[in-house]
């Protein structure tokens, strides 16, 4: 894996007037609640950082970040790092591929492992726009 591609947690980033921002959706379908470590116009403070919910239309974009790659051959995203390697999710489509990789299964159909670093390929970080 390249030295220039850290592996980052998959989540949801908005541009909100200024600024770039951690966000999720809802609690309505038509709305983003946007996260701040510090305070910012319009926050208020909840346990530790900063939030506000806009209407989706106040937001300029609103994408989904996540870290996919390859593990013996077949899609992965990555979960998290730390120590032991990285703890990736199977995205492929048989599970018993999954499970003669590796994966153990943490619910009906949804697959993960922990392996080194060296053996995920095709690192990349993926930005999805949502519409």
């Amino acid at each position: 894996m390249s030295d220039e591609i850290t592996p980052i947690a998959s989540g949801f980033v908005a541009r909100y007037g200024e600024h770039t921002l951690p966000a999720a959706l809802g609690p309505d379908g038509d709305q983003v609640v946007l996260f701040s470590e510090a305070e910012l116009e319009g926050f208020e403070p909840a346990s530790g950082y900063w939030r506000r919910v806009v209407p989706r239309s106040k937001v300029e974009w609103l994408v989904l970040i996540r870290t996919v790659g390859a593990f013996g051959g077949e899609p992965c995203i990555v979960l998290d790092e730390d120590d032991d390697g990285l703890h990736i999710a199977y995205t492929g489509h048989s599970g018993m591929k999954a499970e003669a990789l590796g994966y153990w299964m943490v619910d009906h159909g949804a697959y993960e492992v922990v392996v080194p670093r060296e053996e995920v390929f095709s690192i990349r970080v993926e930005r999805i726009p949502v519409p």
